[in-house]
């Protein structure tokens, strides 16, 4: 009773402040959830279907095995780190109670990893209903991936498009069947520099990294073209701003007083299982099943960046990238 009555009186004496800070309390959820970002609603099943996603071991990209697994799929979580992959894959495992989840080894910062685990999928998977190339690195220093590329293009494209083009065959065969490309907002600040694609005169790492997330958009825009009437649909996604191991690179060269200003927000941004939703959203949404190349945010169609649209520069960089891991 004591307690009531001291509420009672703090609050007749502090009316303002009270409306004040329950106003700002309100406010904040409200911008909190508009942040969130859209929830894919679809309650499709994937008993007998079978996923693989890239870089599964940790961020969206766990979350998305989470969901997919509770939704029945078996899931190969392709990952660099075994020992972090296999934690992850006994979480996952846990969380969504389906214990058909496995680990397979996967540098996409070598070719020949690459193209290791696209042999050792061909040889002991008898279908592939859903690629996820959720992998990548953000804004690195100035480094080269084992065959000589400029990491973020290597990584974040070039690992990808090796991947998918290696798995395409297995991928019609189990029609219908779907490739999702994580890419970015920052897709609308890249541009390709296929004169200088490493980035060898100038580097930035911010540039770079819109260079390698514009290249996903055009990648998937391309993979459609060339995907018609296979069964086989392509989407790819901007996930939300997320605070992932992604940013391990910037955040740590961010000055001081920036990250000082900046930590406040960081109640505002999505969390992983938030920032999922778009990439299970283009992996299970029944009424995408006749769409492909798009472009989606917050679980619905967007329109990409000019540059993103551009059919001539998505051709153009396929016979780069084609050219540059020797496919066949």
């Amino acid at each position: 009773m004591q307690n009531f009555t001291a509420i009672r009186s703090f609050v007749t004496q502090y009316p303002t402040t009270i409306a004040a800070i329950t106003v700002t309390g309100v406010g904040l959820f409200g911008v909190k959830k508009w942040m969130a970002g859209g929830v894919c609603s679809s309650k499709a099943s994937l008993d007998g279907k079978t996923v693989l996603i890239t870089g599964g071991n940790t961020g969206i990209g766990k979350e998305t095995a989470v969901d997919l697994a509770r939704r029945g799929a078996r899931v190969i979580l392709a990952c660099r780190d075994m020992d972090r992959a296999n934690k992850a894959a006994e979480e996952v495992k846990k969380r969504s109670g389906n214990n058909n989840v496995v680990v397979r080894k996967l540098d996409l910062a070598s070719l020949q990893s690459v193209r290791e685990l696209a042999k050792d999928v061909l040889a002991s998977e008898e279908r592939l209903d859903v690629l996820i190339n959720n992998a990548g690195i953000m804004s690195c220093p100035k480094w080269q991936t084992e065959d000589g590329f400029e990491m973020q293009f290597g990584v974040n494209h070039l690992g990808h498009f090796l991947l998918t083009n290696c798995l395409l065959d297995l991928l019609k065969k189990s029609a219908p069947s779907r490739i999702v490309n994580v890419s970015s907002l920052a897709h609308k600040r890249g541009q390709i520099y296929f004169n200088d694609v490493h980035q060898e005169k100038d580097y930035s790492p911010w540039k770079s990294y819109s260079q390698s997330k514009l290249a996903n958009v055009l990648f998937t825009r391309e993979l459609a073209n060339r995907l018609q009437d296979t069964g086989v649909t392509t989407y790819s996604l901007h996930p939300g701003v997320i605070w992932t191991e992604l940013g391990r690179h910037f955040w740590p060269t961010m000055p001081i007083w920036k990250r000082v200003v900046y930590t406040p927000f960081m109640f505002l941004i999505k969390s992983p299982t938030e920032g999922a939703q778009t990439t299970i959203h283009c992996a299970v949404e029944e009424s995408l099943q006749n769409e492909s190349g798009l472009y989606y945010s917050d679980c619905a169609p967007k329109t990409a960046a000019p540059q993103g649209l551009d059919d001539e520069a998505a051709k153009k960089l396929w016979d780069l990238s084609a050219s540059m891991v020797s496919l066949t």
